[in-house]
């Protein structure tokens, strides 16, 4: 078995930015027929998001003007396709690789739908191999960055001196529906912002960079409804249960311990977590039962404060910061999120 490490990992934004207080003008003259009670509500959910601005592959203007699904999802085609192709180079560069050195590519994106997927057009931009492995991760939402890294680990683990790129493009911003007034639709709304991210990893031997010591999946029986999305006429429809955060704590101890323990770790010798950051509402659940055992995810709620949950991406934008820091050898660190099936993915790493 090979060792398998992550070797660099690089973010792009799309063109767009807005402050979330510059949004809400915009969310009231949309909510401008409902209720007052609900267009309060919906406000103070924007306002309490603990999301202070996000990003967006198109201006907030035409977020807001009613299109068609297949107008949204060609902006997205136009757009993914130049995120991805900047965020692969950028990794590339950071990395010192030629493109052509790449064994296996991994593309993540939930928010649209192309066929070819991503990955082909990759491929052409950057004139990579012929016969290069090809990956597209399409419906696991939120926790599919971190499928893409636990794909690329057990490749690259069966296949010794191989590199591998995972690219995460998302834009939940097209799938933003204007005439769906649901409590799932205000609060993803609300929480979201488009995004990119690549990691690359390798199985080569003398690789700088944090060891993969494991991953692992875990599946919520029966709860297949708790997040996702609709397929209908007007797009991706969000799916999002509110019990979600209280559904996590409940499975917490048996997602965490026993994963920790079949690598001969535990929650006292991991020093840093790199967490995916779903939403205030589980950012705050996560960092009760995190607290109680003397860590901090602060890298998280900075994650979600100045970019919003990115879908697949995000927990790739924490695990950028970590990347940037001075960590000594030795030190562990558990990269965890959620998403849609319901499920739990993990992977631990040294550094």
């Amino acid at each position: 078995m090979s060792e398998v490490r992550i070797t660099a990992v690089a973010k792009e934004l799309p063109p767009f930015e807005r402050k979330t207080e510059d949004i809400i003008p915009f969310v009231e003259l949309w909510l401008g027929n409902q209720d007052e009670r609900f267009r309060r509500k919906v406000i103070k959910i924007f306002e309490g998001a603990a999301v202070d601005k996000r990003y967006g592959i198109m201006d907030v203007e035409e977020v807001f003007t009613a299109t068609s699904f297949e107008e949204k999802n060609n902006i997205y085609i136009r757009e993914v396709k130049k995120l991805g192709t900047n965020v692969l180079q950028k990794a590339l560069d950071n990395a010192n690789w030629a493109p052509d050195s790449v064994d296996f590519i991994i593309t993540v994106s939930c928010t649209g739908i192309m066929i070819p997927s991503l990955d082909a057009y990759l491929i052409n931009a950057l004139e990579m191999r012929q016969d290069i492995v090809r990956l597209p991760v399409t419906e696991m939402g939120c926790a599919a960055g971190v499928s893409g890294l636990i794909y690329a680990a057990n490749f690259l683990k069966s296949n010794p001196g191989k590199r591998a790129a995972v690219v995460a493009v998302e834009s939940p911003t097209a799938t933003f529906q204007l005439d769906d007034f649901s409590m799932a639709n205000m609060v993803s709304a609300a929480i979201f912002g488009d995004g990119a991210s690549c990691v690359l990893l390798s199985s080569e031997e003398n690789t700088e960079g944090p060891k993969i010591i494991g991953e692992e999946m875990y599946h919520f029986k029966d709860a297949t409804r708790m997040m996702g999305f609709d397929l209908t006429n007007g797009g991706l429809k969000m799916i999002l249960d509110p019990a979600v955060p209280a559904t996590i704590a409940e499975h917490f101890p048996k997602i965490i311990h026993p994963f920790l323990e079949k690598h001969n770790s535990s929650i006292e010798k991991v020093n840093h977590l790199i967490f995916h950051p779903g939403g205030k509402k589980i950012v705050q659940t996560v960092e009760e039962l995190f607290g109680e055992l003397g860590k901090n995810i602060d890298d998280t709620r900075e994650v979600l404060r100045l970019y919003g949950n990115m879908s697949s991406a995000t927990v790739l934008y924490v695990l950028e910061r970590f990347m940037g820091k001075e960590i000594g050898k030795g030190e562990q660190g558990l990269i965890l999120s959620f998403g849609p099936g319901f499920s739990a993915q993990r992977v631990l790493l040294e550094w």
